[in-house]
């Protein structure tokens, strides 16, 4: 009597943390024709493009206008999007290194100002408390300014963003070992650019 044979386990399904990428799943519905969808990506994904664009330019008009453009593709991307390639913040993000750099390039030689990054406030602090992290933020912005384009896109991928070493290898076309090297000498320079201040910044030294 010949036994019946078990049939083979199914092939284990492709569900990638990117797969399941929920921005992704916004832009295919955005494509498929739901009003909502686009106002939602918006939501989530603006105020990060647009905090990036700043710390990378450092001048908040001409991070809105990046922000603008890198949104305007991402809508154009929309009918050829691929889930399961890339998340869609890893990217937009990319879209928006690119574009910073492409308006670095059209302004070399010209002068870029520091403009603070402005914070929301934050009323459990006092006016004292809110005016020192306001010159916080004003000496990271000037400091990250002063270094090399790389080591600041790296700086602000990994530390302000928080991006893992291997996205942000993707999103500036690197290795992860390349990554790790901008980072850790982009920290030395803002640490020897701060080095000083301190005790004007409010931290203290122990």
């Amino acid at each position: 009597m010949t036994l019946p044979v078990d049939p083979p386990e199914p092939a284990t399904p492709i569900t990638s943390p990117i797969v399941e990428d929920p921005d992704g799943a916004l832009l295919i519905r955005f494509a498929d024709g739901d009003p909502q969808a686009a106002a939602l990506l918006t939501a989530r994904l603006a105020p990060r493009a647009l905090g990036v664009a700043m710390r990378v330019l450092g001048n908040r008009a001409e991070a809105e206008d990046i922000t603008q453009e890198a949104m305007l593709r991402l809508w154009r991307q929309a009918e050829h999007w691929e889930p399961g390639r890339a998340r869609l913040t890893t990217w937009l993000y990319r879209v928006v290194m690119n574009l910073c750099i492409d308006h670095k390039r059209r302004l070399r030689g010209g002068h870029l100002d520091l403009d603070a990054i402005p914070e929301p406030p934050d009323t459990s602090k006092s006016a004292a408390e809110r005016i020192q992290d306001g010159a916080r933020q004003d000496a990271l912005q000037a400091a990250l300014m002063q270094l090399p384009d790389r080591q600041r896109q790296a700086v602000v991928l990994r530390h302000i963003e928080d991006l893992p070493n291997p996205e942000i290898a993707g999103i500036m076309d690197i290795s992860v070992e390349a990554v790790e090297s901008l980072t850790a000498r982009g920290k030395r320079a803002l640490a020897a650019i701060l080095a000083g201040r301190q005790a004007e910044l409010g931290y203290s030294d122990g």
